[in-house]
């Protein structure tokens, strides 16, 4: 049997994008955000209501300070006490699991997606998606992107501006464009 566009997402094969059902889920999403966008610090029940029904898991006590723009939501399965600052964006075309503890400054990019670096493929429309773990007690600083396929340590800080394009260990302070290690922690 033929995978659906959706199985071949999840599994990191290329895809369309404009399927019906991935369209569908989509647009799902986006009235979910629109609700939330437009939530008040007075409304903090409503958020978690809207977040439970948008991502795949959510933990306790989650804060997203709005505008918040994911593509699905269910592919995003965080946990306890994660806080995302203004304007963040996570592109879940294939899983996001976010541990425990996590803090993302402003503007905190988390891309899973990506298009093929060959120009005849990428003219197709199929695109493709990795996924991406972030670990416990993680920080991540103002306007960092998190790049497909990318896996971070518990207990590591990333600095402001970085572009981490792969694996960063646990323990770690890391930062830069690309993304290093900079410094171990005890």
């Amino acid at each position: 049997m033929e995978k659906t566009e959706k199985q071949k997402m999840l599994a990191g094969e290329l895809y369309l994008a404009e399927d019906s059902e991935l369209a569908a889920e989509n647009k799902r999403a986006s009235r979910l955000l629109r609700s939330y966008n437009s939530t008040t610090e007075e409304q903090q029940e409503q958020r978690q209501q809207i977040l439970q029904e948008l991502f795949g898991k959510v933990g306790h006590k989650i804060s997203i300070l709005p505008p918040f723009h994911c593509d699905y939501g269910s592919n995003i399965f965080a946990g306890d006490r994660l806080y995302m600052n203004y304007g963040c964006v996570i592109l879940d075309c294939n899983t996001v699991h976010i541990g425990e503890n996590v803090l993302c400054a402003p503007y905190v990019q988390i891309y899973t997606a990506y298009h093929p670096t060959e120009p005849k493929i990428r003219l197709s429309d199929r695109e493709l998606a990795a996924p991406i773990n972030i670990g416990n007690n993680v920080w991540i600083g103002g306007n960092a992107i998190i790049c497909p396929g990318v896996t971070i340590g518990d207990n590591t800080t990333i600095g402001a501006g970085s572009v981490v394009v792969k694996d960063i260990p646990e323990n770690v302070v890391a930062a830069g464009n690309p993304c290093r290690v900079i410094r171990h922690l005890s």
